[in-house]
C-alpha cells in the first residue's frame, strides 16, 4: 500500500513510518525542508510538501492510497487554534484535488469525554501549554466529520510517549479509555501498531477512535 505522510520527523510520525515499512510498505513523507532528513530505506521517499496548501498537498499525495495527518501540536504554548482549522481545510481541498479518498489523522485526547459532555481539554487539571492545540484539534475534528471522503480521526490516550511495541491495546471512540488505575497511557510504537492496523483492515471509517492498554 502507498502511504503519504505529514508530520514524518514527530514522535508519532517516526514510528508510523517505521511500522508501515516493517509491514512492507510505501511511505512518502511530506517535510518541509528534505535536506534535513536522512531517508536510508528502500520503500521510503522524502519530498517538500505543506499541509497549508491544497495545492502542495495535491501534487505530493497523488496516486497514493491512504493520507496520514500526524503533524501534532506544539506544547510550549505557541500554537494557535486557527491554524488546526486552516490545515484541515487545506488537507481535504488537497485530497479532493488529488482524488484520495481515505485520510487518517492523528488528533489528541483533549476532545475525549471523561463523563457525558465533558472533555478532557475542559478539566480543570489539563496543562495550559496544550490547551491551545487540543481545543485546534477539537475545533478540526468537526471539519473533519463534515468531510465527504472516508476520514479517521485517531485520538490517543491521555498519556502517549516512546515506550515498548507490545502490539496490544484496546479501543475506544469518543470516551477516554481509563485503566483500573484510572490510568491512560499508550506508547507511541502502540499507537502506530494501531494506526496501521487501522489502515490495513479498517473498522473506524468516517469515525473517530481512541486506544489506551
Amino acid at each position: 500500500m502507498k502511504i503519504a505522510l505529514f508530520g514524518i520527523s514527530g514522535m508519532i510520525g517516526q514510528r508510523v513510518a517505521q511500522e508501515a515499512l516493517t509491514r512492507g510498505h510505501e511511505v512518502k513523507g511530506i517535510v518541509r525542508d528534505p535536506s534535513r532528513f536522512q531517508s536510508t530505506h528502500p520503500q521510503l521517499t522524502v519530498v517538500q510538501g505543506t499541509l497549508s496548501d491544497p495545492e502542495s498537498v495535491a501534487q505530493v499525495v497523488t496516486g497514493y492510497d491512504v493520507v496520514v495527518n500526524a503533524t501534532g501540536p506544539r506544547h510550549d504554548g505557541s500554537d494557535s487554534p486557527q491554524t488546526y482549522l486552516d490545515n484541515a481545510h487545506a488537507l481535504l481541498e488537497g485530497l479532493k484535488r488529488a482524488g484520495v479518498q481515505r485520510l487518517i489523522v492523528v488528533g489528541g485526547a483533549g476532545s475525549l469525554e471523561i463523563a457525558p459532555g465533558v472533555q478532557l481539554v475542559d478539566t480543570p487539571d489539563f496543562p495550559a501549554a496544550w490547551k491551545a492545540g487540543a481545543s485546534g484539534l477539537r475545533d478540526a475534528l468537526v471539519i473533519y466529520r463534515a468531510a465527504d471522503l472516508d476520514w479517521t480521526f485517531f485520538s490517543p490516550a491521555a498519556m502517549i510517549a516512546p515506550g515498548e511495541r507490545t502490539g496490544t491495546y484496546r479501543t475506544g471512540t469518543d470516551q477516554l479509555l481509563t485503566n483500573d488505575k484510572g490510568e491512560s497511557n499508550i506508547s507511541a510504537e502502540d499507537y502506530a501498531v494501531a494506526l496501521l492496523d487501522e489502515i490495513e483492515t479498517p473498522h473506524f471509517i468516517r469515525r473517530r477512535f481512541t486506544v489506551a492498554y
